[in-house]
């Protein structure tokens, strides 16, 4: 890792293309790892090879996943020739958990509990062995949530108090409309749900598909307001009021 100074990478960062912004960010950290779920972290994860081979890149199974997302995950890794870290929740709270609220407490007492123990804490395991990841976030995935982060951050919500966690976001100026292209002229994978109606994609029973013309996260936790529709990945765009 070199010498990293946030402010003055934000300023040079700001507006900048995905490719700029992964050059930057595998120039300064070598412990630093892709996080996949999705259509844009393929992207991301087709751009970073290019530009080293050797990168990380992890994928959170919560164990309520799609067939067609485990499907999805062997099909990069495959198409890709990488390793893939697989990261799965802590069995024992998990448990406690299920046994307690049953496989669907969400719908009447909201996701972040569940999110909490089968994203959230499996996550928050991965990065503190790291120094920085990479993301897919974009600004327009919701204007609730996402509208002010920019394109590197310290990550508050997962930084330890010995070390500062650096998270980029290349993806972040984006359209879906951008990354589809992207997609499409360089052949790379996506999830089969897309062919569907799904857009965002996330655990089986919290995501369906969109209607035309609705925002491609309506259909993730659709019974909750847009406003908390984050599973705590990335809990510092919620500003608390």
């Amino acid at each position: 890792m070199t010498t990293f100074d946030l402010a003055n990478v934000q300023t040079e960062l700001q507006g900048k293309n995905p490719r700029s912004i992964l050059k930057t960010a595998l120039a300064h950290f070598d412990n630093i790892a892709i996080s996949f779920s999705g259509a844009e972290d393929v992207v991301l994860i087709d751009m970073a090879l290019q530009i080293r081979k050797d990168i990380q890149v992890f994928s959170l199974d919560t164990g309520r996943l799609h067939p067609e997302t485990y499907r999805f995950i062997e099909q990069v890794r495959k198409h890709y020739q990488i390793d893939i870290e697989v990261l799965s929740p802590d069995r024992l709270p998990l448990d406690a958990f299920v046994k307690e609220k049953g496989l669907f407490s969400f719908y009447d007492d909201g996701h972040q509990q569940c999110c909490g123990i089968r994203k959230v804490e499996p996550l928050r395991r991965k990065l503190a062995t790291m120094d920085a990841w990479i993301t897919g976030q974009r600004k327009d995935q919701s204007l609730d949530t996402r509208a002010d982060i920019p394109e590197v951050q310290h990550d508050a919500g997962f930084s330890g108090p010995d070390k500062q966690l650096i998270k980029f976001n290349p993806l972040l100026n984006w359209s879906s409309a951008q990354v589809w292209d992207y997609i499409e002229a360089y052949q790379v994978p996506f999830n089969e749900l897309h062919k569907n109606g799904y857009i965002s994609i996330g655990c089986e029973p919290c995501t369906r598909p969109v209607l035309p013309n609705q925002h491609e996260r309506a259909g993730r936790w659709w019974w909750e307001e847009a406003t908390k529709k984050e599973c705590g990945l990335h809990a510092g765009n919620i500003k608390v009021k």
